[in-house]
């Protein structure tokens, strides 16, 4: 199982980063992130490059793909070139997004209806394609997922996992990069963000 962790440039280094990171922990269960871009070189928000593990249009043959965040989502969502190779498929594929990410999905017609989470700088732009944001970190329905604040990437990764491998390979992997000391209630933590986050469909 292949997630594509997508990373445009003006990436915000934790949404890519702590996705991919935590989600890698599951390898040897068959779980694998990947860094995708759609160039073979970006560069994050901070200067820092970073060479794509897969190009773009990885994410049509990936069962997850989880679209990160960055100072210049506006700009991706205006390309339209770059807009119509993310053919993504909802029916068949786990599809999440952290702050910014969500006007992706929104250009892609994949919020058609569902409210979404995303970071307060990004929140005006969201509702301004008609998505209702919610004063939350983390919201799911069915198989699209949004998270919103840098550290939310840990709920996005959360939700993979569980759904995936399970809420004891979720709850192993967030045990262990917690905070020594804060081991119990950063997994629960996480757990409650993601199970309240899914309340709808229960």
């Amino acid at each position: 199982m292949q997630v594509a962790v997508v990373t445009f440039d003006g990436f915000n280094e934790l949404d890519s980063f702590i996705a991919s990171a935590l989600i890698n922990r599951c390898r040897e269960n068959g779980l694998e992130a990947l860094i995708t871009t759609p160039t073979p070189v970006v560069t994050s928000m901070n200067g820092v490059e970073v060479t794509g593990q897969r190009p773009i249009e990885f994410v049509t043959e990936a069962d997850v793909v989880l679209i990160g965040s960055g100072v210049k989502a506006r700009e991706v969502v205006a390309d339209d070139r770059l807009i119509s190779s993310l053919a993504l498929d909802p029916s068949r594929q786990l599809i999440g997004a952290q702050c910014s990410g969500a006007l992706v999905l929104a250009r892609l017609g994949l919020l058609d209806g569902m409210p979404a989470c995303t970071d307060r700088k990004s929140r005006p732009f969201v509702e301004a394609c008609d998505v209702t944001v919610l004063d939350a970190p983390f919201h799911a329905e069915r198989n699209i997922a949004t998270a919103g604040g840098c550290l939310a990437s840990q709920y996005l990764a959360t939700w993979v996992i569980t759904r995936l491998l399970g809420y004891d390979a979720a709850r192993d992997v967030i045990d262990y990069v917690a905070p020594v000391g804060e081991n119990q209630e950063t997994v629960e933590r996480a757990m409650r963000a993601v199970r309240a986050g899914e309340v709808a469909l229960r």
